[in-house]
């Protein structure tokens, strides 16, 4: 029994203590901003047994969401570089990932089930206190880089992590699931990002406060994703046209050059968001905006905060420098024009967003 439809996975049991005074010290700080869940759940995340009783060990999964293109971080960065397009992270262009590795999961936990009709399992992606990165690591399926993301030697950071709480110890399970991963397991404690800070010399808005710590308050992809209000103007010039998430730390990271892309359909990028000017995005109607984002974990964050992003981009488009271009000319008209259009309909907050692009 092999754990199938996943790159990388592996098993851990479920003792964090040693995590915990990191996990404390992180929340002590701030650095989770306005995640008030985080806070909530405190060391639940550490402490497995407590989100589900009767938890002994952990399958830990890894699923690529890597571009096929072969000359994905070229087109990429390029991408980064066109001031009038939308830029969303690229884990986010296609199905919700969510509902991709829940799916699998549960498949995955009803086949171990017919072999062991006693086990019991809780599959979990993004969607409760796991401190996935943690188990992932001791799982074996990477290491932690100083951008905190998980890494792993063939398939670089460009992965979705999932995990599968059982009832049964590792040494219960198939054999076939103990170091049975699609590589060599790695040491949890080896170190292979040496002197490299790429990722956070790159950070557009020092989110990386030191290696293997962030300061989410500062991240662009908290701010575009998780940030229920205005975005601090101090960050958002350097938001650029990132309008939700921000992979610029991944896209840096020299192991990505060996990232696995994806085999789904599901991660395509939709037809929508292809070349998508942001003029044309912000013009969306709330119904427009939910049609487009169905079944896609872009419409977590709703209209509102869609709009808001895209009025912080479009202030970014019209401070451009790109000025005597003809096609910059024409897409700076567009902005205004599309700022103008949502003004009589915005609320306070984002009114102030729009008064900031304009006068950009």
């Amino acid at each position: 029994m092999r754990a199938r439809g996943f790159e990388h996975w592996g098993l851990t049991d479920i003792d964090l203590h040693d995590a915990e005074a990191g996990l404390q010290q992180w929340l002590g700080a701030g650095f989770h901003g306005e995640m008030d869940y985080m806070a909530r759940h405190g060391l639940k995340r550490a402490r497995p047994d407590q989100l589900v009783p009767g938890t002994v060990s952990i399958l830990m999964v890894a699923l690529s969401y890597r571009p096929p293109a072969s000359d994905w971080l070229d087109e990429a960065w390029q991408e980064l570089a066109r001031e009038d397009r939308a830029n969303l992270s690229l884990y986010a262009r296609g199905r919700d990932y969510h509902k991709v590795l829940r799916s699998r999961l549960q498949a995955l936990g009803q086949a171990l089930q017919q072999q062991m009709p006693s086990l019991r399992f809780r599959a979990f992606c993004d969607s409760a206190p796991v401190m996935e990165v943690e188990l992932a690591q001791r799982a074996k399926l990477g290491w932690r880089g100083k951008n905190t993301l998980l890494l792993n030697r063939q398939s670089g950071s460009m992965f979705f992590l999932g995990s599968l709480f059982l009832n049964h110890s590792i040494d219960q399970l198939p054999v076939s699931l103990r170091g049975e991963s699609a590589e060599t397991p790695v040491d949890a404690s080896s170190d292979r990002c040496g002197t490299c800070r790429a990722c956070l010399d790159v950070c557009p808005t020092k989110a990386i406060v030191a290696p293997y710590r962030l300061d989410a308050r500062r991240c662009i992809s908290y701010l575009t994703i998780e940030n229920p209000g205005p975005i601090p103007e101090v960050f958002r010039e350097a938001i650029g046209n990132r309008i939700y998430g921000c992979d610029d730390c991944q896209l840096v990271c020299p192991w990505n050059k060996f990232a696995v892309a994806t085999p789904l359909e599901d991660f395509k990028t939709r037809q929508a968001f292809v070349n998508l000017s942001l003029s044309e995005a912000l013009r969306w109607t709330e119904p427009q905006f939910l049609q487009h984002t169905e079944g896609m974990a872009i419409r977590r964050i709703g209209h509102w905060r869609w709009q808001r992003n895209l009025v912080v981009a479009l202030g970014n488009l019209l401070a451009s420098k790109q000025a005597g271009e003809a096609q910059a000319l024409s897409a700076k008209q567009e902005a205004r024009q599309a700022l103008f259009s949502i003004r009589p309909q915005a609320d306070p907050i984002l009114a102030e967003h729009i008064e900031w692009a304009l006068q950009r």
